[in-house]
């Protein structure tokens, strides 16, 4: 497969959002995190993200079609109310660059394409550094599951080696919460525990 990565910032945030929505609602269905979106959570989500400051698509495309894509931005612009628990484990805020979601479909998944959208977005950082910015960490939430959870499909590998690789490190106790209706679940959106992994920009 010819597949080619390429940095969305500026205007072409806003245009790559349909595609990234699609991406979510597709990739983020499955184990670990369950997601069973809509169209008012992904306007809510996309809309407060795309309007941050500094903020960034790195999307994968096959063609015309965006087969995966990566997002972030500065922490304060994008996860506002993720700021007290940053500064409470003794991170200011300013000097954090926030990666988003991460989504691939899965026939393009183990070619390489995980590392180029982390490659990409730490660039982004450093262009950003390089304006007058001053971030100093890069930082990722996911989503924290029992591993007996019996939801779990039986071949599936956690991508904590993946993170480690990159130099991420889960800080302890750093943990938030985000709230979605999961799949087969509840009707109403429920709290789901985030672990923060950190690595130095």
């Amino acid at each position: 497969m010819s597949v080619r990565v390429e940095t969305l910032d500026g205007p072409r945030v806003a245009a790559g959002l349909d595609e990234l929505s699609a991406l979510r609602l597709s990739v983020f269905r499955e184990w670990p995190y369950l997601y069973d979106g809509n169209a008012v959570y992904e306007a809510d989500y996309l809309g407060t993200f795309s309007t941050a400051p500094g903020a960034v698509i790195v999307a994968a495309f096959d063609g015309d079609a965006m087969v995966g894509a990566a997002t972030a931005a500065p922490l304060a612009g994008h996860s506002s109310e993720f700021v007290p628990l940053f500064e409470a484990h003794g991170y200011a805020p300013e000097t954090v660059f926030y990666c988003g979601e991460s989504v691939l479909l899965p026939a393009y998944r183990g070619q390489g394409i995980g590392h180029a959208f982390f490659d990409h977005r730490e660039a982004h950082a450093r262009t950003l550094n390089a304006g007058g910015a001053v971030f100093r960490h890069v930082a990722f939430c996911g989503v924290v599951r029992p591993d007996n959870d019996p939801r779990k499909p039986a071949a599936y590998r956690p991508l904590d080696p993946f993170w480690r690789k990159r130099g991420f490190e889960p800080i302890s106790g750093m943990l938030g919460n985000y709230d979605w209706r999961e799949v087969g679940g509840p009707e109403e959106e429920i709290p789901h525990a985030m672990q923060f992994w950190i690595n130095p920009l």
